[in-house]
């Protein structure tokens, strides 16, 4: 044997193989404490911690907005131009970094156009696919679009090309756009009889339409003077020229007391001045008028299809492209799979292969003309992940934010097998997450902590699950915490009765929910939970509902604003002072002049990311010196929405600054847990859960004797819940009804009365498997529901 063929002892490891580890350093993104963390590659880490720990700043705002940034910096300035702009986060060191996929619980966009199909490319394929199979055939993709109108043009046009030539053309583009509907599927109608008073003159105020007062010179009495109106006749004697007017006339030029004015018609005055805006970002008073003025109705000429009478009558195998964006996506996967139609042999592959993956995610009870505004958090994650199932790409990072939201025990072990499976790929998964079941299949933990807000942002363990359990953590004490099922019920003061609820797949479902008690819906994710609580409970007097819809709110607003808390703050230091309240906002007349109120300058670099400096003026305060000199219990407004909710409610408790109204609101605020929050605090800096958790505390204030919540355990820490189930019960014990839609065990095995919907998802579920209590749900386990709370509380 030479020298050569001998084997080569010890060879030294290949240079590329040493960078194993994502480490950083020095981290002190929102209220991370100089932390530094090493996270190995191809592995599945997760992260938990209690709410407001640190979590999403260590994993989002820094590992993946570093990721992102570099990722953007590749290219050119002209594309970078187009691009999102990142600063670079708060971090010393950050080594290691590979291409990040994020897969967030964001909503999708609320765009009535924006559905399952658009956003996932099944649409595309589909209609490409009915483009070239379609009998008759009525022309290329765009013509199945419900998305593209129809467009016609013909005229003359002018050639500048050697001597100058007028051509005639002709243009036509085919769309699939209902032309009625405009692709929406719905029409809206404006209830007339919540604008005014038919039996009242407009000068004896006919108006009910907030903000109309009879002075103001822009509406009441612009239509009072127009001249096109008689002010003191009622409204329903106009003549049918004074109604044409009233309501529909275009804009025309008016003179009011000496005045230019414009004049229009009051449905497109109400149309441009409430419904163009975003209900969301409305005044609680005002969105509550335009849901009632505003009806919405089924299209008549597509019959909420959104594609015209073309697009509709073009089939394949009896089925038009409408009956397949209706059909259920497990039947539609299966009709796909039996077209063999070698032309488009690629194309019905790649679409088999994404219909395939809604099925495996646990999504196949949707249907592709679902809206994507509707789906919970937790389905718009899903729906996400689908783009990135079948993906070939290795040595990725993926970061998932609680996929396990809004699935049901039974599916949570499904999204562990595909989390597993990205990580087998060889892909590095980062997960924050606080469900046990998820945490358990975890190669690495890291456990941030102790508290939340400034009590959190240090690690507090990293390591294995097991050693999790013995490090004393607050997360390794609760990991094997169990309800237990309640020994006796509370007995209910009455019912609220459902009868023959069809809302989505609901099989005529007739059901009793009791009142007085904690009642609990549950069953799989598409079993139709939320369609028979919020689409057949009655809305309207004395039920309160809080769901999962993101508030809508700008740096500029915070918890004391949206909770209605900074009124009685601003009112109580205008008093002790002597001067205006508007003083002792950021956003009105105390507001720093140099920086507008928001305590920081914002400098835009064009292609590079902007740099925010706090104001030197106001030092990052937000208000005028002036202003920061009146003083309430020895403490300025801006030390004031600098404290905690903890410390506020104490300083608002007693002696100088005692004021109930604030106090109460502050209560309620601890009461969810958001003690920790500043009062200053942005609200686009908060986490899903906080933010769902600040609108249950804004509610908690409502009248209202029936409380519907949608999952409210969703980004709660297991030590937190029990926190939760004390409010419920507190809730219950002051006379409400509370009705909670949920999958958390400990919520299931601490409710009064369980209602379980099922047995499986879409048009397999939609029935009533189980009402009872949680003792009878456990001694029956007939259904899965009752199999995983068997378990869970070790029955």
């Amino acid at each position: 044997m030479t020298k050569a063929d001998k084997p080569r002892q010890h060879d030294a490891p290949h240079a590329a193989d040493s960078h194993e580890l994502i480490r950083v350093h020095g981290a002190r993104e929102n209220n991370l404490k100089d932390i530094s963390i090493e996270i190995p590659k191809r592995r599945l880490t997760v992260f938990t911690g209690v709410s407001g720990s640190g979590k999403s700043s260590l994993v989002f705002d820094t590992i993946a907005a570093e990721s992102q940034r570099l990722i953007n910096e590749t290219y050119s300035s002209f594309v970078q131009g187009f691009m999102p702009t990142m600063a670079r986060p708060e971090v010393d060191v950050l080594d290691g970094l590979t291409t990040a996929i994020i897969v967030d619980q964001q909503r999708m966009g609320a765009d009535p156009r924006s559905t399952v199909g658009t956003a996932t490319d099944a649409n595309a394929m589909l209609r490409i696919l009915f483009s070239r199979l379609g009998k008759p055939h009525i022309g290329p993709p765009s013509a199945y679009a419900f998305n593209v109108p129809s467009v016609r043009a013909s005229g003359a046009i002018t050639v500048e090309r050697g001597a100058k030539r007028t051509v005639k053309a002709t243009f036509n583009r085919t769309g699939g756009m209902c032309p009625r509907c405009e692709g929406r599927g719905k029409v809206s109608d404006i209830d007339l009889s919540q604008l005014y008073d038919d039996s009242k003159s407009i000068a004896e105020g006919a108006f009910t339409i907030p903000g109309w007062k009879s002075d103001s010179f822009w509406t009441v009495r612009l239509y009072a003077e127009s001249g096109f109106l008689d002010p003191d006749k009622p409204i329903r004697k106009f003549t049918k020229r004074e109604m044409q007017d009233f309501l529909y006339r275009e804009p025309t030029k008016v003179k009011v007391e000496g005045v230019n004015l414009t004049y229009e018609g009051l449905i497109p005055k109400i149309q441009k001045s409430f419904l163009s805006k975003d209900k969301e970002a409305m005044q609680p008073h005002i969105r509550e008028f335009v849901e009632r003025a505003v009806t919405f109705t089924t299209c008549p000429e597509c019959d909420g299809t959104r594609l015209s009478e073309g697009a509709r009558s073009s089939k394949i195998k009896r089925i038009s492209i409408a009956d397949a964006c209706t059909m259920q996506i497990s039947d539609l996967a299966e009709w796909v799979r039996a077209l063999k139609e070698p032309s488009v042999a690629p194309l019905l592959t790649a679409l088999q292969r994404t219909l395939d993956s809604f099925v495996e995610i646990g999504l196949g009870y949707l249907a592709l003309d679902r809206p994507a505004g509707t789906l919970s958090g937790g389905e718009a994650q899903r729906v996400k992940m689908i783009r990135h199932l079948g993906s070939s790409l290795t040595d990725v990072t993926y970061v998932f934010d609680e996929p396990s939201a809004g699935l049901h025990p039974h599916d949570v072990q499904r999204m562990n097998e595909l989390l597993l499976r990205l990580r087998d790929k060889g892909n590095t998964v980062l997960v924050v997450e606080h469900k046990p079941e998820l945490i358990a299949i975890a190669d690495h933990v890291v456990d941030l902590g102790p508290g939340a807000g400034t009590a959190g942002g240090t690690v507090c363990y990293e390591g294995s699950l097991e050693g999790l359990r013995a490090a004393g953590t607050v997360t390794g004490r609760h990991l094997d915490d169990r309800a237990r099922v309640k020994d006796s019920v509370r007995t209910p003061t009455g019912v609220l009765e459902i009868r023959g609820a069809t809302a989505n797949n609901l099989r005529k479902v007739d059901v009793d929910l009791p009142l007085g008690v904690l009642t609990v819906v549950t069953g799989v994710a598409g079993s139709g939970k939320s369609s028979l609580v919020h689409g057949s409970v009655p809305a309207g007097a004395g039920v309160v509902s809080v769901d999962q819809s993101p508030i809508r709110g700008s740096r500029r607003s915070n918890p004391a604003t949206y909770t209605g808390l900074l009124d009685p703050i601003r009112k109580a230091f205008a008093k002790a002072n002597g001067v205006k309240p508007a003083l002792f906002s950021a956003n009105s007349e105390g507001a720093c002049p140099t920086c507008n109120g928001a305590g920081v300058i914002y400098t835009d670099l064009a292609v590079m990311a902007g740099v925010a400096t706090p104001c030197e003026d106001c030092e990052g305060r937000r208000f005028q010196a002036s202003v920061l000199e009146y003083r309430l219990g020895g403490r300025d407004i801006s030390e004031v929405l600098a404290m905690p909710v903890a410390e506020a409610a104490e300083f608002f408790s007693n002696g100088d600054a005692h004021i109930p109204a604030a106090h109460r609101i502050l209560g309620r605020l601890s009461d969810v847990g958001l003690g920790y929050l500043t009062l200053g605090q942005p609200l686009t800096t908060l986490s899903g859960g906080e933010r769902q958790r600040l609108k249950l505390a804004t509610h908690m204030g409502d009248k209202g004797g029936v409380y519907v919540l949608d999952e409210p355990t969703t980004g709660l820490h297991l030590a937190d819940v029990e926190q939760l189930l004390g409010l419920l019960d507190q809730l219950v014990d002051s006379g409400k009804s509370v009705i909670v839609v949920e999958h958390h065990q400990a919520v299931m095995a601490h409710a009064d009365w369980i209602v379980d919907l099922g047995p499986g998802a879409g048009h397999d579920g939609g029935r009533v498997v189980f009402e009872g209590t949680p003792a009878e749900l456990v001694a029956a386990r007939s259904t899965l529901t009752g199999e995983h709370l068997a378990e869970y509380v070790g029955a």
